[in-house]
């Protein structure tokens, strides 16, 4: 048998602890190490942003590769290659590093006005054939080349269409990860001359035409070996609705069996309350004491009264129409009716910032909200809150709630994609079940979902005993690295039948 391993190239615009936007950071912070220890070696390519502090993270430039540069358009941008190794692991990070397009502030949006950057087709474009130049350069021969999200959805079909029999590529696999169809990388027809594709190649119902302009991700649908989105439920919902599949339902229903829902993990590491130093006290299943100590903690940080004793209800989150904020705050009303605290962190839309800071104001005492990021809160929120809510529209994954399980506190979440994988109901004995859950999206059920999680905290006895055994829940990624690892395999097995025909 072959001892072989599998030699795996990922591609990814966010990664921590070097970059980070959303959730596609913090999966592509901890997948590769459990990949790592499955089996695989793995690279993984991402940009190099002026926000990265080169010093602190030993980040090199890799002399064996110099004068690189590709096509955008009608012009050549010149990049180099940084390269360093993820904390804790052999993973090698290589970064493109190119001042025109990274040496600013900002990841996909201008912190000045917080609109994506106007040059963001072009930013694509230059990442994507810099990754394969890269690839080309270092000798770098992938089994797989595992792309996520539009922003690198073209490699799969430069590969396919430019590089079909160089060495480096012949017999790679390619996968297409979905973290969130919602970003779909739209841009105008001339979108094709930029890319450097065939302008014979865009007409009706090909791969690069979409209701009169250019789709990144269905680029990357169709072209990919197989792809995979972040949990079995919203691998149905999108391929089956058109409420979730935003217009690529029917190609991603097309893609049949080579569209694979893998829930994400989360790094059970970093999020431990028995070895967090974030927290005010640490705690495990075994030993509940600190708990509240840290639910003390937060509602003194949120401004809110200790007394009466009461359940508290914690949010981190983006504040968006995606996140349910705007049930939330219909429900209000009817929610502050009882003895309850709600501590909110995040930032978002505008609309909602002044909404909810006038609800905190409204229900002074009650609801306390702090519009920042702030990595020591989200760990505080996540310990000290009774119950963790995210009444999501639509939720590809989700981590939080799974983050929440770790520290012993239940979710209340809508039943939609991971989130409907992960939580089901707590019996009222608290025997089975790990959180509450609702289904209409709609403030009238989110509030029912969260005076049924209120009434259950009464019962002292079963939710300490609920709490004890949802900490012991297993969320590691080295079981999501399993799938991916049947994933390649089906990948590489598309990319030999397709040398065969050849």
């Amino acid at each position: 048998m072959s001892t072989k391993k599998l030699r795996v190239v990922m591609v990814t615009t966010e990664i921590v602890p070097y970059s980070k936007v959303g959730g596609l950071a913090d999966v592509m912070g901890a997948l590769p190490g459990a990949l790592e220890e499955a089996g695989c070696e793995i690279g993984i390519f991402t940009p190099l942003y002026a926000e990265i502090d080169r010093s602190r993270f030993d980040i090199e430039p890799v002399s064996a590769a110099s004068g690189l540069s590709v096509k955008v358009g009608n012009k050549q941008r010149r990049f180099k290659i940084y390269s360093a190794t993820m904390p804790g692991t052999n993973v090698r990070i290589l970064f493109i590093d190119n001042k025109h397009f990274y040496g600013r502030e900002g990841i996909y949006t201008d912190p000045k006005t917080s609109e994506g950057f106007r040059d963001e087709d072009e930013r694509t474009v230059f990442f994507n054939r810099a990754v394969i130049a890269a690839i080309k350069a270092l000798g770098i021969v992938p089994d797989i080349i595992h792309c996520n999200d539009f922003h690198t959805a073209l490699i799969p079909a430069y590969k396919e269409l430019e590089d079909s029999d160089d060495r480096h590529f012949a017999e790679a696999g390619t996968v297409f990860s979905i973290h969130n169809l919602a970003y779909q990388g739209i841009f105008e027809r001339d979108f094709m001359k930029l890319a450097g594709f065939d302008p014979s190649l865009y007409e009706p119902m090909s791969p690069f035409e979409y209701w009169g302009r250019v789709n990144l991700m269905k680029i990357g649908i169709c072209f990919s070996d197989v792809v995979s989105t972040v949990s079995k439920t919203y691998a149905e919902e999108i391929s089956s609705t058109e409420e979730f599949g935003m217009g690529l339902e029917g190609i991603l229903k097309d893609r049949g069996k080579d569209l694979v829902g893998i829930l994400n993990g989360i790094d059970q590491d970093v999020w431990n309350p028995a070895n967090d130093d974030l927290l005010a006290a640490t705690f495990s299943a075994d030993d509940l004491s600190g708990k509240a100590v840290n639910k003390a903690t937060l509602l003194e940080e949120f401004g809110l009264p200790t007394e009466p004793d009461a359940p508290v209800f914690g949010l981190v989150s983006r504040l968006v129409d995606q996140k349910g904020f705007d049930i939330l705050a219909e429900a209000m009303p009817a929610i502050m009716k009882d003895n309850v605290r709600f501590v909110i962190l995040g930032t978002g839309q505008k609309k909602f910032h002044e909404l909810y800071t006038k609800l905190a104001k409204k229900y002074k005492g009650k609801l306390g909200i702090r519009l920042e990021f702030n990595n020591r809160l989200a760990h505080l929120v996540e310990a000290g809150s009774d119950f963790f809510l995210m009444p999501s529209r639509y939720e590809p994954c989700g981590l939080n709630q799974m983050y929440s399980l770790r520290y012993g506190t239940l979710p209340v979440v809508r039943e939609t994609g991971g989130l409907r994988d992960t939580i089901s109901n707590v019996t009222k004995t608290g025997s089975r079940g790990n959180g509450f859950t609702f289904k209409k999206y709609s403030a009238a059920e989110l509030a029912k979902a969260i005076k049924k999680a209120a009434s259950f905290y009464a019962d002292s006895g079963a939710l300490t005993s609920v709490r004890e055994r949802i900490m012991r829940e297993d969320h590691s990624w080295l079981k999501s690295a399993k799938e991916y690892l049947k994933l390649y395999r089906q990948a590489r097995k598309h990319a030999g039948l397709r040398l065969t025909r050849r």
